[in-house]
C-alpha cells in the first residue's frame, strides 16, 4: 500500500481509496480508477468552423463510450519557488556584476508580483472507472474453498488490462478533438489525490509510506 503519511484521524480515513498500485487507484469497494491528464485547447482562438468541428468531435467521442467518465478541472496556485531557486543558482554562476544585479531585480519583481496577484494554473483530468467481475476461482476463495494461490494477482492484472483498454479508448477519442491525454503513473496519482484532499498543504512536501 502506498499512501501519503498522515496523522491518525486525518482526512485519509474518509477517502474511499485503498491503495495506488501500478498507476491504478484501487477503491475500498473493489473498484478501479485510471486517471488521464489532458492537454488544453484555446477554443476561443479557433475559427467558427474549427470550434464546430471540435464540438461535434467531442459529442461523437462521448456517444461512443459505453461507460461513464469523470472530467476534473484542478486549479492550483502556481509554485514559483523552484524557478526562483534556479535563478539564484544562475546568479551565483554569473561572472558579470551587471547580470547579477539584473537577476536580483528580476527575482524581486517576480516575488512582488506573485504577492499581489494570485497566479493559478489549471490541469485537466479524465477519471475512467472499471468494476472487476468476480471470477469462479475468486468466488471459491470467498467461500473458503481452495483455489489458485495467485488468484488475486492474476485478477488484478486482468482487470488492469481491461482498465488500460478503456484508458486507450478515451485517449484515442480525445485525440480526435486535438486533446492529448496521457495516463498518470503511481507517484503522479498519489500527488494529485494528496493535493486534492489537502488543499491547505499545497506547499508542504509529500512523505510516502513504502
Amino acid at each position: 500500500m502506498i499512501m501519503p503519511t498522515r496523522a491518525p484521524g486525518a482526512t485519509q480515513q474518509f477517502v474511499p481509496v485503498k491503495e495506488i498500485r501500478n498507476g491504478v487507484v484501487v477503491l475500498k469497494d473493489g473498484g478501479y480508477r485510471g486517471i488521464l491528464i489532458c492537454s488544453s485547447i484555446n477554443f476561443g482562438l479557433k475559427s467558427a468552423e474549427e470550434q464546430h468541428a471540435i464540438t461535434v468531435g467531442f459529442q461523437n467521442f462521448l456517444n461512443t463510450l459505453d461507460f461513464s467518465i469523470q472530467i476534473v478541472v484542478n486549479s492550483r496556485k502556481m509554485d514559483l519557488r523552484p524557478y526562483l531557486s534556479l535563478l539564484e543558482q544562475k546568479g551565483a554562476d554569473q561572472k558579470s556584476e551587471l547580470m547579477r544585479i539584473q537577476l536580483r531585480e528580476y527575482m524581486a519583481f517576480i516575488r512582488s508580483f506573485t504577492e499581489q496577484a494570485n497566479i493559478m494554473t489549471k490541469s485537466f483530468y479524465i477519471v475512467v472507472p472499471y468494476a472487476p467481475h468476480v471470477s469462479a476461482t475468486s468466488a471459491l476463495n470467498i467461500l473458503g474453498r481452495k483455489g489458485p494461490k495467485n488468484t488475486a494477482e492474476t485478477t488484478f492484472e486482468e482487470d488492469r488490462a481491461q482498465l488500460e483498454q478503456r484508458l486507450a479508448l478515451v485517449a484515442g477519442g480525445l485525440g480526435g478533438t486535438g486533446v492529448r491525454a496521457v495516463p498518470l503513473g503511481t507517484e503522479e496519482v498519489i500527488e494529485l489525490l494528496y493535493r486534492s484532499f489537502n488543499p491547505g498543504e499545497l506547499e508542504n512536501p509529500i512523505r510516502l509510506d513504502s
